[in-house]
């Protein structure tokens, strides 16, 4: 054919709703200041706190509103049809950087956490969008473009974080100007979001109903999308995996700098955080592509395979707790960070190959919310103190190596019941007798 048909409407739509939130998440994520945001709040020309405020009296505020916050953003999420809660994101951005440049006491630090709490939850909207904008054919495209634009914003963040504080252009409080900027301006970009006229539950039908069919209907569809996505034991199976390995991958990530810090122990001294997150983060995405492209059956070899990395991020963890070279400690949290994004793709994608294409946000909301279950308790029992034992950041990292240690033998115990059993069928099956043959007469 000499012409090509012209693009269809959805085409269009796609195109645009990518570019959209391709946009804000790159904008969104482009905080040159967090990795240093720890030297930010020590520093003596600006906060001056110290290693115990900031682990056990600022930082579990944040872990909390969290968790608090999402159960509530997922059931709003639907009913206020996304774009509100992504512009609340930005605007909790906008509160969370504008307190950490212009307020000073320990209270409003904590107070900021709350908003941080909120930006973080959010991201639930960010993510069920495009499955209520865009049409089902391209969940892929727009799911990939999304994710590399975050993973892009990441990235750049870190290495430009890296560069002004290497040839000093910029201290670690100014470096949260640039992150209050791309707040300011993420936020301004969500507001041209296409709106969402229909959603996945509470605006299914577009025909007007009342409140109380609305959330019957509503309701009863969240109900049967949870009840034909954990009946499957190897949906169960992933998901546990799922949310202990995010659990744990929050819980480092949250508290890296504190442990970075202490085994530098010089103000004074090079720290290349910038630069350990950018590369993390290219080969996270890396692992994220290998992990695509793998011809693997994890039916019969994803016990190994989760055991071999959990063990491999528990062994990471222990070294990193014990090492007294900054380089060690790095390389360790690359490899660590590494394994997860391999490993969390194909739980990730093993779970979406068993659920319905519109239960997407409603499972895998429900596993980060079981995650930041297990992240709370871990925070309460590792962390905080009068409740729990308020450990040093050392001895914190190595309670996180044995918990991965731990998660890779119960998967050996998981994997190897999953094979005797397999091996009882097989058994059972070889003994049934064969039908006696019929001899059949032709007259």
């Amino acid at each position: 054919m000499l012409f090509k048909k012209c693009p269809k409407t959805g085409d269009k739509i796609w195109l645009t709703v990518s570019l959209f939130l391709s946009v804000f998440g790159f904008l969104k994520e482009l905080r040159p200041s967090e990795p240093f945001i720890y030297e930010f709040l020590v520093g003596t020309e600006w906060r001056n706190l110290t290693q115990g405020q900031i682990n056990q009296q600022v930082y579990p505020v944040g872990t909390y509103s969290y968790l608090g916050l999402l159960i509530l953003v997922f059931l709003i999420t639907d009913i206020c049809r996304y774009k509100p809660l992504i512009v609340f994101s930005g605007l909790s951005g906008i509160v969370v950087w504008g307190m950490l440049l212009y307020t000073t006491s320990l209270l409003e630090l904590q107070i900021l956490e709350g908003f941080y709490g909120a930006f973080a939850a959010c991201e639930v909207a960010y993510f069920t969008y495009i499955y209520a904008k865009v049409d089902k054919e391209y969940y892929p495209q727009v799911t990939s473009y999304t994710r590399a634009a975050i993973l892009g914003g990441r990235a750049i963040s870190g290495i430009l974080g890296q560069i002004l504080i290497s040839v000093h252009a910029m201290d670690y409080r100014q470096l949260n100007y640039i992150t209050f900027g791309s707040m300011i301006a993420a936020t301004f970009w969500s507001f041209f979001l296409p709106p969402v006229k229909q959603s996945i539950y509470f605006h299914r039908d577009p025909i007007p109903q009342s409140l109380r069919k609305k959330s019957r209907s509503a309701f009863g569809l969240m109900w049967n999308h949870f009840k034909d996505g954990y009946s499957s034991k190897y949906l169960i199976k992933w998901s546990i995996w799922w949310s202990l390995a995010t659990c744990g991958f929050i819980q480092v990530q949250v508290y890296m700098q504190p442990l970075w810090a202490d085994i530098v122990n010089d103000p004074n001294s090079p720290i290349y955080n910038g630069a350990v997150e950018s590369i993390l983060t290219i080969l996270g995405f890396l692992g994220t592509l290998a992990a695509g492209v793998l011809k693997v059956d994890w039916k019969t070899r994803g016990e190994l395979a989760l055991t071999c990395c959990s063990l491999l991020q528990g062994f990471a963890m222990l070294i990193a707790s014990q090492t007294d070279w900054i380089l060690v400690s790095y390389i360790c949290y690359v490899v660590f960070g590494t394994l997860y994004h391999l490993t969390i793709t194909v739980a990730s994608s093993e779970i979406a190959k068993l659920i319905k294409e519109d239960s997407y946000g409603l499972i895998f909301g429900l596993n980060t919310f079981i995650a930041l279950l297990f992240q709370t308790v871990m925070t309460l029992v590792v962390v905080t103190e009068r409740v729990g034992f308020a450990l040093p950041p050392r001895n914190q990292y190595f309670v996180y190596g044995v918990f991965h240690l731990i998660l890779g033998c119960i998967y050996i115990i998981i994997g190897l019941s999953c094979w005797l059993a397999s091996k009882r069928d097989y058994r059972r099956a070889s003994t049934v007798p064969e039908p006696p043959s019929r001899t059949v007469i032709i007259y």
